[in-house]
């Protein structure tokens, strides 16, 4: 019996010693619509984006007087030469159209690949802040639900938005960050 009583105090002084775990969470849209490298990229592609409706819109307006004029010389000659220009009308501006198309999707895999690398920096960053404030989780809140409910005093999001910032205006490389922690956890 004694031995079962200096077992249950052994215990509950071992358990009563532990540190308790440091949670927190981060609103993942937050954080990512407040980083300022986002805000930048799309900056970027904003102004790709209206340079390409420009070339569209100047190539459109060509396209409608190329159009009217080959009408207008096509009228003149028999349906047979009609139909030939016709059909080498529609091969010119079908290469142009196929063109604006690759255009468009090369630019959108290119916003793409870059905003799935502002992911991977935020993700790494966050790694990288917990260990150094000395959390044991930091929970992602997102649409899908993956927090619930937290209490506000538990979001972190504005700290580590503010603190994500400050490294990217400094043009600090998050992976610096981490690959020092890498080599602090190594030795």
């Amino acid at each position: 019996m004694k031995k079962i009583i200096l077992a249950l105090v052994v215990l509950v002084a071992v358990a009563s010693c532990q540190e308790p775990q440091k949670i927190a969470f981060v609103d993942n849209g937050e954080v990512i619509n407040d980083y300022q490298m986002k805000i930048d990229i799309e900056s970027k592609f904003k102004k790709k984006d209206e340079d390409y409706k420009k070339k569209t819109d100047s190539i459109g307006r060509a396209y409608q007087l190329d159009a009217q004029q080959t009408q207008l010389r096509l009228s003149k000659l028999s349906p047979q030469k009609q139909q030939e220009g016709s059909q080498a009308f529609s091969q010119k501006w079908q290469g142009i159209q196929q063109q604006l198309q690759f255009d468009q999707q090369q630019m959108q895999q290119a916003f793409n690949v870059e905003m799935d690398s502002v992911i991977v920096k935020v993700k790494e960053f966050v790694g990288a802040y917990g260990k150094t404030n000395g959390y044991t989780y930091i929970l992602g809140k997102n649409e899908a639900g993956s927090v619930l409910y937290g209490s506000e005093a538990n979001d972190i999001s504005e700290q580590v938005a503010k603190a994500l910032n400050e490294a990217y205006g400094k043009k600090e490389v998050v992976k610096a960050v981490t690959t020092e922690d890498k080599e602090t956890s190594e030795k």
